[in-house]
């Protein structure tokens, strides 16, 4: 809840004094356990405050239900991604882990800093840091390195391999943000050294890793179901 980290506002939708569900309202918008009553209270505040974030995000069945009701209000989106399988692992990686994944440091950050903005722009479509937002992306992915969030594999001063922990609870977390050098792909890497972060991830931050996934994604997918990940639900993103 600490107001820096969590870089925007959570609302409440309560049910007497019970609260039934929340959204969380920053750079994305984000419905939690929210009912259809819950939704439509939301959606009548939000068309009243306009659009703010770059996009919503979710559970499928909430998010495209929200954005039915906001739509006519916010207009079209970029894009609608309605079914990304999210996935989760609770066990050790079929494949063997890449020993050479490991933990980014502070004196990789400008190396790390155009692989983090070419995967944002190259999966979202817009940079990262455009409008005047390099120094706050900036300060988003050296927190991530602080935090122990951050992984890579280099190549003397290359980035080869690099994802980050975007969310996490003692319970489970999610990877985010992975991204092979172009140059690279197609060679099989991928897979262990996702392997050797879900490993770290076990050991050291939560027992179920996850990530979701576009479903046209379908290389993404072979090398996640090598790895063992299984799917255990829907997610969907409107991007503006």
């Amino acid at each position: 809840m600490d107001t820096w980290r969590l870089g925007g506002d959570l609302w409440g939708y309560f049910d007497g004094h019970e609260l039934t569900s929340m959204l969380y309202c920053g750079a994305n918008l984000v419905p939690v356990n929210t009912t259809e009553a819950a939704r439509a209270a939301f959606a009548d505040r939000l068309r009243k405050t306009g659009r703010r974030c770059s996009s919503v995000v979710g559970p499928a069945a909430e998010v495209l239900d929200l954005w039915r009701l906001l739509e006519p209000a916010w207009g079209p989106c970029r894009e609608l991604r309605g079914n990304q399988p999210l996935l989760a692992i609770d066990r050790p990686a079929d494949v063997e882990p890449d020993p050479l994944v490991r933990y980014s440091t502070m004196d990789e950050l400008e190396e790390l800093l155009p692989a983090c903005i070419a995967m944002f722009t190259e999966e979202v479509g817009v940079s990262p840091i455009a409008g005047g937002s390099a120094g706050a992306y900036r300060a988003r992915i050296a927190d991530l390195i602080r935090s122990g969030c951050s992984f890579v594999r280099m190549e003397g001063s290359r980035v080869v391999f690099k994802a980050e922990i975007g969310a996490a609870s003692n319970q489970a977390c999610q990877v985010q943000g992975v991204w092979v050098n172009p140059d690279l792909r197609g060679r099989g890497l991928s897979g262990p050294a996702l392997a050797a972060i879900v490993r770290l991830a076990r050991l050291h931050i939560a027992p179920v890793v996850s990530l979701y996934v576009n479903d046209y994604n379908t290389v993404a997918r072979k090398a996640y179901q090598a790895c063992g990940f299984t799917q255990v639900g829907v997610l969907a993103t409107v991007l503006f």
